[in-house]
């Protein structure tokens, strides 16, 4: 007889019954709630961002941080300076370019 192979289970299955029919428990979020807005304070100013999931993208969009196109379906970032008006200078961000803006260096905008 061979040994019984031992199966890793999924740390949010641990404390469920399985035979029972009970509920899984809740995931974590991560991060705060997609296509929320919230106000991110950065030494370029006050940005209002929104965390989308991509899945309402209908068409591309051209990242300003490394020139690259947003696929549609690919979650992504916008953002636009917390300001009266500031919503017509919305911006489509890759979330990691978002985040590395600051260290672009001389020569680039931040449009």
């Amino acid at each position: 007889m061979s040994p019984r192979r031992s199966r890793r289970m999924d740390p949010f299955e641990r404390g469920r019954d399985r035979g029972r029919g009970g509920l899984p428990p809740a995931r974590p979020i991560d991060g705060p709630p997609r296509g929320i807005d919230r106000i991110e304070e950065w030494p370029d100013g006050e940005w209002r961002v929104r965390t989308l999931s991509g899945a309402g993208a209908a068409r591309p969009y051209r990242c300003p941080g490394c020139d690259q196109v947003i696929r549609p379906g690919l979650p992504h970032i916008v953002s636009w300076p917390n300001w009266a008006g500031g919503e017509q200078e919305r911006r489509h961000w890759h979330t990691a370019c978002w985040r590395k803006r600051l260290d672009r260096g001389h020569g680039r905008t931040r449009y």
